[in-house]
């Protein structure tokens, strides 16, 4: 029997009260139309606030969060989905600052933006979503059931998103690749401190230069690549708002449930953010598995991490589109 590990990317995240917006409810539905998750939160305040570090347990701000959320992809294309919505999110949070390291990191995250978005069938797998997307929520206009303002106003995002990604004929990142002066440095930064001035003088004068003409050359080359940063967000956003969440203990450290014929692309698993343990999930088309380990107080040591040895509460969803 295949198995596939699922090695996800971790999310912090500081979880809000719902927001009273409109939602899109499926409890009456025609029997020919899609069906849409039992509750679909269709408004600008999404349940929560995501902040993606790769190991960091904390907001941007430095607060740390009421809650951790862990996300593992099932599939090789929500797999690449989340990647490029890590990189997104550290590339325009370094944009966003000011200084000579941050807008360092922010480029070094563009060009990997550059290699991991630059298979070739990425952005028509991604417009394919995004109309199948259209179609199904188109189905479900002049429903009763069916907040039509909501449900306009995701129409209009995928519509414009799409109409982005297709107006692009070129291949993502073409405009990258064809500076050779970005492309120098690209390749210096994949050698451990080949960005050092003596390396890359021209780079180092370009550190040096004002923030707003750092900044404006940042947004200048990261420009063309956010359509795809658009359409990823819908998908996603779409993604984790089809599943429900339901809550289970696992004694001991251990969790394990038959799929039963259950399909999902994505699977979250939410933790207080006092809890001492961390979810290693595995799952093929018959099981999920979750075992739970510790990492030790010393984060710095080489202790080999251990299985839990107590009961833990946590929250599962499933989630498919």
């Amino acid at each position: 029997m295949d198995s596939l590990h699922a090695t996800g990317m971790f999310v912090g995240a500081v979880c809000l009260p719902r927001a009273t917006g409109p939602t899109i409810s499926t409890s009456a539905h025609s029997p020919h139309s899609p069906a849409l998750p039992r509750t679909f939160q269709l408004s600008k305040a999404r349940p929560c606030i995501t902040i993606r570090h790769p190991a960091r347990p904390t907001r941007r701000h430095g607060a740390a969060p009421a809650v951790i959320i862990y996300e593992y992809p099932l599939s090789e294309r929500i797999r690449t989905f989340l990647r490029l919505e890590d990189l997104f999110d550290k590339a325009l949070h370094f944009v966003a600052l000011e200084h000579s390291l941050e807008h360092h990191a922010a480029l070094v995250s563009i060009f990997d933006i550059l290699d991991v978005a630059g298979r070739a069938d990425l952005k028509s797998d991604l417009m394919q979503e995004l109309e199948r997307q259209r179609q199904v929520l188109n189905s479900f206009r002049g429903s009763a059931e069916v907040a039509q303002e909501a449900l306009d106003k995701v129409l209009g995002e995928i519509e414009v998103t799409h109409a982005a990604l297709a107006s692009n004929m070129v291949k993502t990142g073409q405009h990258l690749r064809e500076n050779e002066w970005l492309m120098s440095i690209k390749n210096r930064t994949g050698i451990p401190g080949g960005a050092c001035e003596f390396d890359l003088p021209s780079y180092h004068y370009w550190l040096h230069r004002p923030v707003a003409t750092r900044q404006t050359d940042l947004n200048h080359w990261l420009a063309p690549m956010l359509p795809l940063h658009d359409g990823l967000g819908i998908v996603l956003r779409l993604l984790r708002d089809s599943g429900k969440a339901a809550s289970y203990t696992a004694v001991q450290g251990q969790f394990q449930q038959m799929l039963a014929g259950r399909v999902a692309q994505l699977v979250r698993i939410r933790l207080e953010s006092d809890t001492p343990f961390t979810p290693e999930i595995s799952a093929n088309k018959y099981a999920l598995m979750v075992r739970f380990t510790s990492p030790g107080s010393e984060w710095t040591s080489q202790t080999r991490t251990r299985q839990a040895d107590a009961n833990v509460p946590f929250d599962l969803t499933f989630c498919n589109l």
